[in-house]
């Protein structure tokens, strides 16, 4: 019996921290992410170096200060998760900490409530808490076009990455997709500060994306409009900058069947981005049909992780 409910530790685990998440949302106050993004400011300033120093000297001093930032805390957590009873714990605190399915909801419907009460305003402030891009200026089109964006490639990045890495090597692997995650969103940026610097982080998280996000874009394409999803998929990805987002974005958009992309402002500077998807553009409807989509693949994700374990464990037990 013991052995039995060993086999089933990671969907437990799993479905225990989807449970939490649940109950009790994203933290308000003291989200470890926050306090890692402060530590990551810190080692920015000491390993980043002088004005003048040469782009060799930057890419290593790039990659050393993820090995610093995460070797160790990836290390601890491969220890912590040993002890017994308290591992056990730790990896439910651990995966809940690392997901955010309710939190991603929520920051959607509240651009969906500020719609349904004709306040762009509030609109563009609510998706301006999901993305990057300046939303000063967008329109209900643009508004409602960067919160579906969001909500299906956060799907991937906030989800889905994290379920699959812990499936894969437990709360080490949690930990080190999402702390890799947040180096890239911190310094995975293709201008002259991060060019060199911050070239390992995004090259670290592309890595452990690339199974992830194909994975989601596959549920995506099976939960939706499915031939729509595959064949913008298979034409449309490959045009998209990040070799991972783009499998995502396309197939949800697919799946959808909306179309994303088009141009946006980043810091400062307008951005012509590939066309996805198909169909009308998307609108503020849409929203909701986003939040549903990811949803509904955290119970294809919730269903599969528990039927494999069962038939494994029913196999080694036979």
């Amino acid at each position: 019996m013991t052995e039995y409910l060993y086999d089933l530790s990671v969907p437990l685990t799993v479905l225990a921290a989807v449970s939490l998440d649940r109950l009790l949302g994203e933290p308000r106050r003291f989200h470890p992410l926050s306090g890692f993004g402060s530590l990551a400011k810190f080692a920015e300033k000491f390993f980043y170096g002088a004005a003048d120093a040469s782009a060799g000297a930057r890419y290593l001093r790039g990659i050393v200060a993820i090995c610093v930032l995460l070797v160790p805390l990836v290390l601890i957590s491969a220890w912590l998760q040993q002890l017994a009873i308290f591992g056990v714990l730790f990896s439910v605190v651990l995966l809940y900490f690392a997901i955010a399915p309710r939190s991603l909801g929520e920051h959607a419907e509240r651009v969906a409530d500020a719609f349904a009460v004709g306040d762009l305003p509030a609109a563009r402030q609510a998706v301006g808490m999901l993305v990057s891009r300046d939303t000063s200026r967008l329109d209900e089109e643009g508004v409602a076009r960067a919160t579906v964006e969001s909500v299906l490639e956060n799907g991937n990045d906030a989800i889905f990455g994290a379920l699959f890495w812990f499936v894969v090597a437990g709360a080490p692997g949690a930990l080190l997709y999402r702390l890799s995650n947040t180096l890239d969103a911190m310094w995975g940026y293709r201008n002259e500060r991060y060019n060199e610097f911050g070239w390992a982080a995004a090259r670290l998280d592309d890595v452990l994306n690339f199974i992830p996000a194909r994975l989601t874009a596959a549920s995506y394409a099976l939960l939706g409009h499915t031939r729509s999803a595959l064949s913008c998929w298979r034409q449309q990805a490959s045009m998209w900058s990040s070799p991972n987002a783009g499998p995502v974005m396309a197939s949800g958009a697919g799946a959808l069947q909306v179309r994303l992309g088009g141009a946006a402002i980043y810091h400062g500077q307008l951005e012509q981005r590939p066309a996805l998807g198909c169909g009308s553009a998307a609108g503020a409807v849409d929203i909701a049909r986003a939040v549903r989509l990811v949803r509904h693949t955290l119970y294809l994700w919730l269903a599969v992780i528990a039927s494999g374990a069962l038939s494994i464990a029913g196999w080694q037990h036979a």
